[in-house]
């Protein structure tokens, strides 16, 4: 397995990614995926954990940086801009298409967390795109409005939006707007915050677990009321006929989001539990992330290599 260091253009964006191509000779073009991060994370990380162990099952596969994140470009940094993020996997998708070596006919699309719910939309319409699947998907957009659980009170997005509006004043008058910081300075701030799914991600993020120096722990204010009516259930139907799955383990919080969205798909479709995984554990922990690429193998060689 090869990875390449590549870039491709995201409407006026310089994007970075990592290009995985098998080693085993190919008697033609491959399958290719196209895999997006965890909100706040880098290729490094998940997305290129799993793009690695998927081109050793002989898939293509793109990990990239977001637009204003990582290696990418764009300003300010930290934005996470719901409709850009969209567009970077159709992006993703139209430089596959231009690869030596990939079937422009077989491109599936890969979400991990923040990237589920946008791979939802890319996938919902762009009819290049044969398949969408996630892994402890999430609409990062819910997650703001509603937290983790689906419980927070709407005073706590309120207040989000309030402190928004105010930064953008800011900014317009040439002051710094300052940003939103994602991460408390303790794992303990971070589960009085926010819980179990606090705690995860702070272990994951904070800690010689996963870190990585390009890891945004912050985002930039505007963020917030980008995401205030991104709705990424909304472009769920329209994936059908094309096949959906859905991977989640059985102690994450943010399950009732991957339940909501089977309920809204009506093309063929699966929700696969993965025992005993939380959120984060989905991410790099070798006894989820297992069982996990097996999954994904089976839907894509289905999905991906059945005449067309």
């Amino acid at each position: 397995m090869a990875r390449t260091t590549v870039s491709f253009d995201s409407a006026g964006i310089s994007i970075a990614g990592h290009l995985y191509t098998p080693d085993a000779p190919a008697s033609g073009p491959r399958p290719a995926l196209v895999v997006g991060h965890p909100g706040t994370s880098v290729k490094e990380q998940a997305s290129g954990t799993y793009a690695r162990r998927m081109a050793e099952r002989g898939f293509v596969t793109l990990a990239f940086d977001a637009a204003y994140q990582g290696e990418s470009g764009g300003l300010p940094r930290g934005l996470e801009d719901p409709g850009q993020r969209v567009e970077d996997f159709k992006a993703a998708v139209s430089y596959l298409t231009t690869r030596d070596g990939v079937d422009a006919g077989r491109v599936g699309l890969l979400g991990i967390c923040a990237s589920g719910g946008y791979a939802l939309t890319a996938g919902g319409g762009d009819h290049r795109v044969r398949a969408v699947a996630t892994v402890c998907g999430v609409d990062v957009a819910r997650q703001f409005r509603l937290g983790a659980d689906g419980t927070q009170d709407p005073a706590v997005f309120q207040s989000l939006l309030d402190t928004a509006a105010q930064a953008r004043t800011a900014a317009a008058r040439g002051e710094d707007p300052g940003v939103m910081t994602v991460f408390p300075r303790t794992v303990e701030e971070a589960h009085a915050l926010g819980g179990r799914h606090g705690a995860e991600g702070f272990e994951y993020y904070c800690t010689p677990r996963g870190r990585h120096e390009r890891s945004a722990k912050f985002l930039a204010w505007q963020s917030v009321d980008k995401l205030a009516s991104f709705d990424a259930f909304h472009a769920v139907p329209l994936i059908a006929p094309r096949p959906l799955l859905q991977i989640v383990g059985s102690r994450a919080v943010t399950s009732w989001m991957a339940v909501e969205i089977h309920q809204r798909a009506t093309g063929p479709k699966e929700l696969h539990w993965i025992e005993g995984a939380g959120h984060v554990d989905l991410y790099d922990k070798e006894q989820y992330i297992d069982p996990a690429i097996d999954k994904l193998t089976d839907f894509y060689t289905a999905c991906l290599t059945a005449d067309r």
